[in-house]
């Protein structure tokens, strides 16, 4: 396939996307069909409930706007030139909807091959890309093999794990060119001068999802004095989080917990808000630490920020779009495009 029948393809598929992700039907596949596809999805993993395939598709078709896809191709000239074909072992995760989706599409078009072990938490999602793919451009069907089972041939790896399986990574893949991604997370700093609509995006880099992406902000730097039932306003129009039974049984959890234990903490009905030197905050509950220096807090970030996907601030990432990166936002801040062009 030339570069130019994948950039087509994925237009093609960028506006079938925000087709489906407004309920109308596309091209080859009707919203009932689709629809069908989403329950069974939410059946395997309550996690991805149809709000939430609706909201990741959403932003998909956003990333896969021809003129981004053109912005992106044009960052990278070699595209252009002829290379030898690889096999590429993609380990996916599962942790929002689609969420190995990067991956597929810069393997592709780099115009490499394409076996991927799938998550048992996203393979039916993941399996209907691959047909929607296929139906786009009938050579998908052998540039794209799926596995519940282990990955072989493959000549390079993109593997996405927790910590202790990128340890188990390093190792097993070491052999071959890899990219192995760890725990991230991120971390959002205000200053007090925030706009409602900043903190109103900063709810959405917080729940949506659950807050079980990488780019879900789990942590909050304030200034000292802030005072942090100001956000409850900008957060309240997630108390519909509620409704999920997953997320609700670990709300509920914490909360007895914290009880019980007499842990001081902010509850605002839906969620939990703790002071907190940890980044890694669990369902349910926000982390957030005082500040009373911004460079010494800047300099203290940069010294974790192997363990940092975002940070979103003024200065930073805008509040409200961690979920919606562009197509050269790389995960780990690694150009996996350029590691699939050298290979």
């Amino acid at each position: 396939m030339t570069l130019q029948n994948h950039y087509d393809c994925f237009v093609d598929l960028g506006i079938a996307m925000k087709q489906l992700s407004q309920k109308q039907d596309s091209t080859h596949f009707t919203f009932t069909d689709f629809d069908a596809v989403m329950q069974r999805a939410y059946n395997e993993n309550n996690w991805l409930t149809k709000e939430n395939i609706l909201l990741a598709i959403g932003n998909l078709a956003e990333m896969l706007q021809a003129e981004n896809l053109q912005k992106w191709i044009a960052r990278y000239p070699t595209l252009k030139n002829e290379h030898p074909q690889k096999t590429v072992g993609l380990i996916f995760a599962g942790n929002i909807p689609l969420v190995g989706f990067h991956d597929l599409l810069t393997g592709l078009i780099a115009g490499h091959r394409i076996v991927a072990k799938l998550s048992s938490k996203d393979r039916i999602l993941t399996q209907w890309l691959r047909q929607m793919l296929i139906a786009y451009n009938p050579e998908y069907r052998d540039m794209i093999v799926f596995t519940e089972g282990q990955i072989s041939g493959f000549d390079a790896v993109i593997a996405t794990g927790s910590d202790s399986s990128a340890q188990y990574f390093e190792r097993y893949f070491a052999k071959v060119p890899h990219i192995i991604r760890r725990n991230r997370n991120a971390v959002a700093i205000l200053s007090g001068n925030e706009t409602k609509n900043e903190l109103d995006g900063l709810a959405d880099d917080i729940f949506s999802f659950f807050g079980l992406g990488c780019r879900n902000v789990s942590k909050l730097y304030i200034p000292e004095n802030y005072d942090i039932t100001n956000l409850k306003p900008h957060f309240s129009r997630y108390e519909h989080i509620l409704h999920h039974h997953k997320y609700t049984n670990n709300f509920e959890y914490r909360r007895v917990i914290f009880l019980m234990n007499k842990v001081a903490h902010t509850d605002f009905g839906f969620v939990l808000l703790k002071e907190d030197n940890g980044l890694v905050s669990p369902p349910g509950i926000i982390y957030y630490e005082y500040y009373s220096n911004r460079k010494t807090l800047d300099f203290n970030l940069d010294l974790i920020k192997d363990r940092l996907q975002v940070i979103v601030s003024k200065e930073h990432y805008n509040f409200g779009t961690t979920q919606k990166p562009a197509l050269w936002d790389y995960a780990d801040a690694v150009d996996t495009l350029d590691f699939l062009l050298n290979l």
